[in-house]
């Protein structure tokens, strides 16, 4: 629906993936170097690792892939990463592009979207996405506000217009006790203001699953496309499809449901069987 607050920009969903209702795995890297959790790994041996969660994403086939730095924990504030996280994060990116070939975005937590767009551009990817886009939120690394202007002066210094930007309403992981005298659709449409691209819905923290009344509330106050950030099985893919315009998955379709273990390309196929039909029925 049209909502008086930005010019139409269409659909960055079917511009990037050629469908709708479109199902993006996420690559979750093992600890990159200078975090708490790396042990001396070779950057040779976590990108064979990327490589073969994207390689069991697509031989199930998955639409698209998103890297993300999700090994990283306890997540830093943008001021506070090195250099070094885009920098890794562009060479697993790079090899993934040229080695799978699907559309690819990155996510640098906690977040940072000017490192995620220097890794997109870097890397060959054509969206990021960002946590918080505008306004502010209370997370677990603290205070984290909006860094839309900057981002948005930085892709303009690097001419990368076409890197489209994927940002949360009512994001994951804090509390939004600062802007609790705003509703769900104004941080919407403030996310619309300011130009981002599509709009991401989530639960309350990685693997919960996204209140379907509150997607139908973001859904209805833009006129952006609306994905599913969280939570996302095959259980509720159908349902959640119906009302989105892709899904974004990653731990259901591991191991044990566990977001470190190795994506099994049996889940990827059986869960793309169920979108595919989603997809099939609002052609």
């Amino acid at each position: 629906m049209g909502t008086g607050v930005a010019r139409n920009r269409g659909s960055a969903v079917t511009d990037i993936f050629g469908k709708r209702k479109v199902a993006i795995g996420v690559i979750h890297c093992p600890a990159l170097p200078g975090t708490p959790d790396h042990r001396g790994q070779s950057m040779t041996a976590i990108s064979d690792q990327a490589c073969a969660d994207a390689e069991a994403y697509v031989a199930g086939g998955i639409d698209g892939l998103i890297v993300e730095n999700h090994g990283d924990i306890p997540f830093v504030k943008p001021a506070d990463l090195g250099p070094e996280t885009a920098a890794c994060m562009a060479v697993i990116t790079d090899r993934i592009r040229r080695e799978f070939g699907v559309p690819l975005g990155i996510n640098v937590l906690a977040n940072a979207p000017v490192h995620a767009l220097a890794v997109a551009v870097a890397g060959g990817a054509r969206f990021v996405r960002v946590n918080q886009w505008a306004n502010a939120y209370v997370a677990n690394e603290g205070l984290i506000e909006g860094e839309a202007g900057k981002t948005l002066r930085y892709r303009a210094s690097l001419g990368a217009a076409d890197v489209a930007i994927f940002a949360d309403s009512h994001v994951k992981h804090g509390s939004h006790s600062i802007v609790a005298d705003r509703s769900i659709p104004e941080l919407t449409r403030d996310l619309e203001f300011f130009h981002a691209d599509a709009v991401i819905a989530t639960g309350q923290r990685t693997g919960d699953a996204a209140d379907p009344d509150e997607v139908r509330t973001i859904r209805d106050a833009t006129s952006l496309p609306v994905l599913i950030g969280s939570g996302v099985t095959e259980g509720n893919v159908e349902s959640l499809l119906d009302v989105a315009e892709g899904v974004i998955i990653g731990s259901s379709l591991k191991a044990g449901g566990v977001w470190w273990n190795a994506v099994e390309k049996e889940r990827v196929a059986s869960f793309m069987e169920l979108v595919r039909a989603v997809r099939e029925r609002h052609r």
